[in-house]
């Protein structure tokens, strides 16, 4: 049998292990050692990449941020925030649903992790809507579309991934993701704010700057977490490694010594569950990139690159890198779509004249959508496990946010300042 025609066969068989749902990890795995084994790539080169493509100091901000979402939902500080943002909100129809999306923009900028958003602010405030007026499947749609924004808004995992992968300083892309993240944050308030308003949706409370500095004052730190990242890693004062590492000291100290929230003997509770989530990420990334490799000398990158870079005109170009990674979006989870994709389009994105800076923003806000992308949209089925709602009712009222956020992200792929001015103003691009 040919050579192309074995790749092809072993190709339709994960595709079909992928779709039975066996664990990504391993689908990627059997392509991987059955296509080495076809083009008769040395199987010792699959151990050595394995573990050589985790040997990146970088890398190790990601079990740390991971490890600071689970710290900061421990200590309380995720509910104070959630407070702070409905006693800012709450004078507006919609304002405990629009408080909803704006806590998960501000427990992104601590933890970094899409569904780790979805899953601790839906928790805290999909009851509350529940009990607040609003219908309970809206709710829950609300909480999985806010839920995106956590790889935009920094410290953001899949920037870590995309920074490795793409050799990008990860700083820069951090900072890149701040504006564009906010205008995700102000399209989606937008929506849920006209939707509530047509239905008549959520209770009204009075505008009270009293009790905005009452819960303001609590939610401090939650704002001084936001702050020892951001500008540690603005300010050049830290890596983003040594950022999580601070973050993650920061957060077992205020859990433990100032809101009390976290028992000592609670902290290898915590310290598991961020190591189980580490644990799949990690061994993913690894098998991923032996996955580069092997594609690299099978020429698909020529062969999508010539495909593409075949339209011509530049916009058309980046349209069709756009509706590719967002079609990759609708059946696979960010990080496999990030590690299969990136190191694909973002040199035709290049060539194209698309600051490599800006495509990784591009990329990963169309990446983001895919959390709330049918068939797969992985936001959804978080939302639904924790509220118990069936996935396709989510479906239906997510689309409004859906197509919100769509809009954020052509205008961001059109306007490259959005990722870029904080770059350009830091004299960083």
């Amino acid at each position: 049998m040919d050579q192309n025609l074995w790749v092809t066969v072993i190709s339709v068989a994960v595709t079909l292990l992928f779709i039975i749902g066996v664990p990504i990890f391993l689908v990627i795995g059997f392509w991987v050692v059955g296509v080495s084994i076809v083009i008769d790539f040395t199987l010792a080169n699959v151990g050595v990449t394995l573990f050589e493509g985790l040997s990146f100091f970088g890398l190790l901000a990601l079990p740390l941020f991971i490890m600071t979402g689970d710290l900061i939902n421990a200590a309380g500080i995720a509910k104070r925030l959630s407070d702070f943002a409905y006693s800012l909100l709450g004078f507006a129809r919609g304002g405990l649903g629009m408080a909803a999306i704006s806590a998960c923009g501000m427990f992104a900028a601590i933890s970094g992790s899409n569904s780790g958003t979805t899953a601790t602010i839906g928790s805290i405030m999909h009851p509350e809507m529940t009990k607040g007026g609003y219908d309970k499947t809206f709710a829950a749609a609300t909480i999985a579309a806010g839920g995106t924004v956590g790889i935009i808004i920094p410290p953001s995992i899949i920037f870590i991934v995309y920074g490795f992968l793409l050799n990008l300083p990860i700083s820069e892309l951090f900072i890149a993701g701040m504006l564009p993240g906010l205008l995700m944050v102000v399209a989606m308030m937008f929506t849920c704010w006209v939707i509530s308003r047509r239905n008549g949706w959520g209770h009204i409370i009075k505008f009270e700057p009293k009790r905005i500095l009452r819960t303001g004052l609590r939610a401090y730190l939650g704002f001084l977490a936001i702050i020892i990242v951001v500008y540690g890693i603005y300010s050049g004062t830290f890596s983003p490694t040594e950022a999580a590492s601070v973050t993650v000291g920061f957060s077992v100290l205020a859990g433990i010594l100032v809101t009390r929230e976290i028992k000592i003997r609670n902290l290898p509770a915590i310290l598991m569950r961020s190591g189980h989530i580490t644990g799949m990420l990690a061994p993913l990334i690894a098998v991923s990139v032996v996955m580069q490799q092997i594609l690299s000398l099978l020429g698909a990158g020529e062969y999508v690159g010539g495909l593409i870079s075949g339209l011509g005109d530049p916009f058309w170009i980046l349209i069709a890198c756009m509706m590719l990674v967002l079609a990759a979006g609708t059946v696979l989870e960010s990080l496999p779509n990030t590690i299969i994709l990136a190191p694909i389009l973002a040199p035709i994105a290049y060539t194209a004249g698309v600051d490599p800076i800006h495509f990784a923003v591009i990329f990963l806000v169309g990446d983001a959508i895919g959390f709330i992308t049918p068939p797969y949209g992985l936001n959804l089925y978080v939302a639904s496990g924790i509220t118990g709602i069936p996935y396709l009712q989510i479906v239906k009222h997510v689309i409004p946010y859906l197509v919100a956020l769509m809009a954020a992200w052509f205008l961001v792929a059109f306007w490259p300042p959005l990722s870029l001015f904080l770059l350009q103003f830091g004299g960083l691009n």
